[in-house]
């Protein structure tokens, strides 16, 4: 035992924030078959047990998914794949892909959306379809993420606001207080910590009480961030890269979590009660990237499951 504590903080940086170091504790993080490639060893960059979300973008072949997944299931790694609604054609095929992900990965856990296309490919459209539909629960999944949005959704609420978007919340809080299954709301990354804060606490007000994994995207050149965020329909926050962008002396050096994340870790260690449960990370610089500022920023608990 003396030797695994020695080994840990020599592995460990010194001078973290002990905040942050406690808040980044078990966080997860986002590949995708094409990115997960790159990688040549996972075990060198990520902690051990961290929860690996594969992201199923259209067009992504079936078989790439799964194979990724086995690939992170043998390093050890419990695997999260997407399954994106509106990219699934009927209940065969969510069937066929449950069936196939346990088969070669052993997955028991899914982050359910509905995914980035504008027309349904078939019968599902939402994530509470695909939750109403049965099949996670018939195949004894343990964990069923949904997404959240801090700042709102325009592919939900085009007009604006949070109206439509908090009744798909309280509905998946109904679900959540009916299953076996373990929810959480993992969310679109912003980039300022008030909003995220008034956010989680507006869910508690409204009595959702899910648990909320809070998405932030790693560090990333400043002109990739802005692209990203635009994208992905990343609201208000959007302007601290905008503020950034105008600064010369910054504008072509990444842009790093540490203060949001910082400030988040403050106000969740003077609340505990604050409903932020993780912190999930969107590797847009990188994986390695990310793991890096992670192992730098995280102390003890993002020492790699195979320090070099």
């Amino acid at each position: 035992m003396a030797l695994l504590n020695f080994r840990r903080k020599v592995d460990a940086p010194s001078g973290v924030n002990p905040q942050l170091e406690a808040f980044l504790d078990g966080y997860s993080i986002e590949v995708m078959p094409r990115t997960a490639e790159k990688v040549e060893d996972f075990t060198a960059l990520l902690p051990k047990g961290t929860r690996v979300y594969v992201a199923h973008i259209e067009g992504t072949p079936i078989e790439d998914m799964v194979a990724t997944a086995k690939r992170l299931a043998s390093d050890g790694y419990p695997v999260m794949p997407h399954f994106p609604a509106r990219i699934i054609k009927d209940a065969a095929m969510l069937e066929n892909w449950i069936a196939m992900y346990q088969g070669e990965a052993g997955v028991d856990q899914a982050l359910l959306l509905a995914g980035g296309v504008t027309k349904p490919h078939g019968d599902f459209e939402s994530s509470m379809q695909l939750l109403e539909n049965g099949a996670f629960d018939r195949a004894g999944f343990k964990a069923l993420h949904v997404a959240g949005h801090p700042e709102g959704n325009k592919d939900i609420d085009p007009k604006g606001g949070m109206t439509n978007v908090n009744d798909a919340l309280r509905w998946k809080q109904r679900f959540s207080d009916t299953t076996d299954a373990k929810m959480a709301l993992a969310t679109q990354f912003a980039f300022e910590a008030k909003p995220i804060i008034a956010w989680v606490d507006s869910l508690k007000e409204a009595g959702i009480d899910i648990p909320v994994h809070i998405g932030i995207a790693g560090p990333a050149k400043l002109q990739t961030m802005i692209k990203f965020a635009i994208a992905c329909g990343v609201g208000p926050s959007l302007k601290v890269l905008q503020k950034r962008a105008k600064d010369v002396t910054k504008l072509l050096l990444p842009f790093e979590p540490t203060t949001v994340l910082s400030e988040l870790a403050a106000h969740k260690a003077a609340n505990p009660d604050f409903n932020i449960e993780k912190v999930h990370f969107f590797p847009l610089g990188g994986i390695k990237t990310n793991a890096t500022w992670a192992i730098e920023n995280g102390g003890a608990s993002a020492v790699p499951a195979n320090p070099s």
